[in-house]
C-alpha cells in the first residue's frame, strides 16, 4: 500500500498528489493536520529516516520554535516536539510498503514506481 503523508494546502505535496494521480498509481493521502499522527508513526519515520532526513528546519514551524526545544532536539525527545508540530515534517513523505522517502522530485518518484 502507498500512503503520501504531508498537509494539503502545501504545494510540493500537491505536486506528489498530481504525479502519482496523472500516472494512475493508487495511494492513500493522509493529512497529518486533520487526520493526526501517532507515537508509532513518528518513532518509525525518526529511526527509518534519520532526524536530519525528517525535519524541515527551514519551516516555519521550526523557526517558531524556542532555541532550547531546537537545541535540545534529539531522537528521543522529537517524538513529542513532531507530534505537537506535525509541520515539521519535511512534505511530502511517501511510504510505498515500509520504504519510505521524504520530499518529491519527480524522477526519485519515477525510479520508485518505475514509471516514465
Amino acid at each position: 500500500m502507498t500512503t503520501l503523508y504531508g498537509i494539503k494546502n502545501c504545494d510540493t505535496v500537491k505536486k506528489a498528489k498530481s504525479w502519482l494521480e496523472s500516472r494512475d498509481i493508487e495511494f492513500v493521502f493522509h493529512d497529518f493536520r486533520a487526520n493526526g499522527l501517532s507515537e508509532t508513526q513518528v518513532a518509525g519515520w525518526i529511526s527509518d529516516l534519520g532526524l536530519d532526513t525528517l525535519i524541515n528546519r527551514r519551516s516555519t514551524t521550526w523557526k517558531a520554535l524556542d532555541e532550547s526545544t531546537k537545541n535540545s532536539l534529539d531522537e528521543s525527545s522529537a517524538v513529542a516536539i513532531i507530534l505537537a508540530n506535525p509541520t515539521l515534517i519535511k512534505r511530502p513523505l511517501l511510504d510505498i510498503n515500509g520504504t519510505r522517502q521524504v520530499g518529491f522530485k519527480a524522477d526519485q518518484y519515477s525510479t520508485l514506481f518505475n514509471k516514465d
